[in-house]
């Protein structure tokens, strides 16, 4: 997948041969399954007119740039996936190209019309246009399906819109995932996004205090301030062999440490493997993930994030946690095997 950080034609590194696509436009925070139904259809409209299929997205997410603006950051949503995730996603669901407009005051500000004739006519010269069902766009939110549909029968662009995608009644949105996810319902989750929800990025160093309380950590850093998941999570480790390592991770700011460590505050999913395998560390440089990067799959939320009183404390926090965490593999463990002699039977 071929991705433009702002217009083609704004792009200084990026080639300038975009000149007309299959389009779709919006945030794709998750690239849950009403996405990737609509990214389906995007795919096939894109074949039927022999044009690369498109998706516009936005960086940071629009609600992010109005509640940094009025400061009022309880109005920042809570980010379900980082950037470098939700580009692997459409990638994966054969997507052609991407392009990231930045949003700011600028775009902002533009009216709709200019939008439709300064991005979609003259920027990216789409063909079609697919929408979703509450699509809106432009300063104040002021142009909606009707005026985009009129100007693609005056311009020559064909415009389509999709209703709700929904999965045992229940519609599939951003929002679902994220309330499944801040209330760690993560089988939930996972029905919605269609696969396990994970988090993935480069291995970081970090304060190394794990090493201290005999509980190495791999750390990755979350490049938003407000996660939709946190707390204590069983978690499968991909990235570093041929088999996933089984671990728990803390996912958040670390109540217990310094807010001013070497992380800064900032948020970290800090994973232990349970059993290391010795071979990896053989084939790792100096026995280190650091600049690996690595995909962690949540499965299972333990409980929220726990501010210790002491470093002994916080030991033993996190041993119970890997004892509930090997607990819970096992139950797993068990109901599979238990499943595969009914279907035996």
């Amino acid at each position: 997948m071929n991705i433009f950080r702002g217009l083609p034609s704004e792009s200084e590194h990026s080639p300038q041969w975009l000149q007309a696509c299959a389009l779709t436009i919006g945030n794709f925070d998750g690239v849950h399954r009403g996405h990737q139904a609509m990214l389906a259809l995007l795919i096939n409209e894109a074949k039927h007119r022999d044009v690369p299929s498109c998706v516009m997205t936005f960086e940071p997410h629009p609600r992010d740039f109005f509640a940094a603006l009025h400061q009022k950051p309880e109005l920042a949503p809570a980010r379900i996936a980082t950037t470098r995730d939700k580009l692997a996603e459409l990638a994966a669901c054969g997507v052609d190209h991407c392009v990231v407009l930045p949003f700011n005051a600028r775009l902002a500000n533009m009216p709709p019309e200019a939008f439709i004739q300064d991005i979609l006519v003259k920027g990216l010269g789409a063909k079609y246009v697919l929408v979703g069902d509450d699509f809106r766009f432009g300063a104040k939110r002021a142009g909606d399906y009707a005026m985009l549909d009129a100007a693609g029968q005056a311009q020559g662009f064909d415009v389509a819109r999709m209703n709700s995608y929904e999965v045992h009644g229940l519609r599939v949105s951003s929002s679902a995932v994220r309330e499944a996810l801040s209330e760690g319902r993560m089988q939930d989750a996972a029905a919605l996004l269609g696969r396990p929800y994970s988090i993935s990025g480069h291995v970081v160093h970090g304060r190394k205090l794990g090493r201290e309380l005999g509980f190495r950590t791999l750390n990755q850093r979350f490049p938003h301030w407000k996660p939709a998941a946190s707390g204590i999570f069983v978690v499968q480790v991909h990235g570093l062999g041929d088999q996933p390592l089984l671990g728990v991770a803390n996912m958040g700011i670390r109540p217990s440490l310094d807010a001013n460590d070497v992380n800064g505050g900032r948020v970290l999913l800090e994973t232990h493997v349970l059993d290391w395998p010795e071979a990896l560390s053989q084939s790792l440089p100096n026995g280190e993930a650091y600049g690996r990067i690595v995909r962690v799959d949540l499965l299972h939320k333990l409980h929220d994030e726990l501010k210790y009183d002491s470093l002994d404390a916080l030991k033993a926090g996190i041993a119970r946690d890997c004892d509930d965490a090997r607990a819970w593999f096992a139950s797993m463990h068990l109901q599979t095997h238990r499943q595969i002699t009914r279907d035996r039977i």
